[in-house]
């Protein structure tokens, strides 16, 4: 049996090569290793996107590489996705999420990873894409009955519309109704602090438990 580790790398370098069968292969090695489906999401699926996005803003890389690496992750998932929905069979609801990555931003990569673990943890999500104006977060949430908002920005000339949801919702007086989470590369918990969000994290699978932590401790104080 391959150590762990060598699988998950060879997951990542699969989507970062954006060898498609090569990724779909690794990927169930891993869950035959015996590899959480959640870390192989985090640690190879990732990760790797992660990488490929670092070199695309280094130049490095170049668009078409990017829309290949994301497919080919596509095609990983398609493998990973039922091994944690059989994890989370017969739970009920956990919530509803509204998503969706801020205004200007284009970058769908992350928020879809974010999406779907959303979804395998039980939650109702509606996904508004890219390029989502504040005014949308808010419609969406009010007529979805959302108990989360959360914001994506992949670009530092983006993260101001995290903070223009935030402000939208104090604007009309339904802060307090919704768990806010912002996230994505230049986020950090001093920004999430200073525009009044409820939570960040680093990691996709983080961000989903701490939506569930904030929201259990939401509904037990109510």
């Amino acid at each position: 049996m391959s150590d762990k580790s060598e699988l998950l790398q060879e997951l990542q370098r699969a989507i970062m090569a954006g060898e498609g069968d090569a990724a779909k292969a690794a990927a169930q090695a891993c869950l035959d290793a015996g590899v959480e489906p959640e870390e192989a999401v985090e640690a190879g699926v990732r990760q790797g996107l992660h990488i490929v996005g670092e070199k695309f803003e280094n130049f490095e890389l170049f668009l078409p590489d990017m829309i290949l690496a994301a497919e080919t992750s596509e095609g990983a998932m398609e493998v990973l996705e039922p091994a944690i929905a059989a994890k989370n069979a017969g739970t009920e609801s956990s919530g509803t999420v509204v998503i969706g990555t801020a205004k200007g931003d284009i970058h769908t990569i992350g928020k879809n990873i974010v999406a779907m673990l959303f979804r395998l943890d039980g939650y109702v999500v509606h996904d508004l894409g890219e390029d989502t104006s504040a005014v949308a977060f808010l419609e969406e949430a009010q007529k979805s009955g959302a108990d989360i908002i959360a914001i994506s920005a992949l670009l530092t000339a983006t993260i101001p519309g995290q903070r223009e949801v935030i402000s939208l919702l104090n604007e009309v007086g339904e802060r307090d109704k919704y768990v806010v989470l912002v996230g994505g590369a230049p986020v950090t918990q001093e920004w999430a602090d200073e525009i009044g969000a409820d939570g960040f994290s680093t990691s996709a699978a983080g961000g989903v438990r701490l939506a569930g932590e904030l929201l259990a401790k939401r509904k037990g104080a109510q």
